[in-house]
């Protein structure tokens, strides 16, 4: 128990800055990553081995979305599952910075699962949304298409934004960020996106709780873009 307390502060003091981070990520996400990473690094596992650890619980859950219609166990394990996927995908790189085995290939393959799952994840909601839900209107068969959209341009634009102002790893933190940002970051935290399919055995309340987020994902990428832009000129 000691070692794996010892582990843990080791972990935490390898941690990213929590500056531009949601409440989720920083309160929930990491520090479960946190422990997932300590009892990997126990067993002598790898970062890769984590990434494709969490996509093994994530891509079974979005394929069930897909195939099996939406009821209340369903939902539950769908959104354990994506929520288990998320912690497991922050503990790779928790991992990789506390063994100090980083390495471009690593990175790859993590940013490129997580292309990978944000894709899916909209494209299994519109199978979902054609085969099993009442909608009120077809047009709400084009929200999975525009959230598909805005989440992967916030992906992307945010990953080379990163790289041309060449940041690295290594970067000092800047101290914890502003309460008010780190709220309104929630809408646009994919942790919080795997919680909502949590409320999947209710079409009602997941079709609101997903068009509220695609909302609030079209407003954040317009002014993300526009900051970003900004920043690199």
């Amino acid at each position: 128990m000691t070692e794996f307390v010892e582990v843990l502060k080791q972990l935490s003091a390898a941690q990213k800055p929590a500056k531009g981070v949601s409440l989720y990520t920083r309160f929930v996400n990491r520090p479960a990553g946190r422990v997932l990473a300590a009892l990997a690094y126990r067993v002598e596992a790898t970062p890769n081995q984590l990434t494709v650890l969490g996509a093994l619980f994530t891509f079974p859950a979005l394929a069930a979305v897909a195939l099996l219609p939406p009821g209340p166990a369903m939902a539950l394990c769908v959104g354990a599952a994506l929520i288990v996927g998320f912690a497991l995908d922050s503990a790779d790189g928790q991992l990789a910075r506390g063994q100090r085995s980083g390495s471009p290939s690593g990175e790859w393959l993590d940013h490129v699962l997580d292309c990978v799952k944000i894709v899916a994840l909209h494209l299994v909601v519109l199978v979902s949304f054609y085969r099993f839900f009442t909608l009120p209107s077809a047009a709400f068969l084009l929200a999975p298409m525009v959230f598909q959209l805005a989440a992967v341009v916030i992906f992307f634009a945010g990953i080379l934004t990163e790289k041309l102002k060449g940041r690295t790893r290594g970067e000092a933190p800047a101290g914890s960020p502003p309460a008010l940002r780190s709220v309104l970051l929630l809408p646009v935290d994919y942790g919080v996106t795997c919680v909502a399919f949590l409320f999947l055995g209710s079409q009602q309340i997941f079709l609101s709780v997903y068009c509220a987020l695609l909302l609030a994902h079209v407003l954040f990428m317009a002014a993300f873009l526009v900051k970003w832009f900004r920043e690199l000129r």
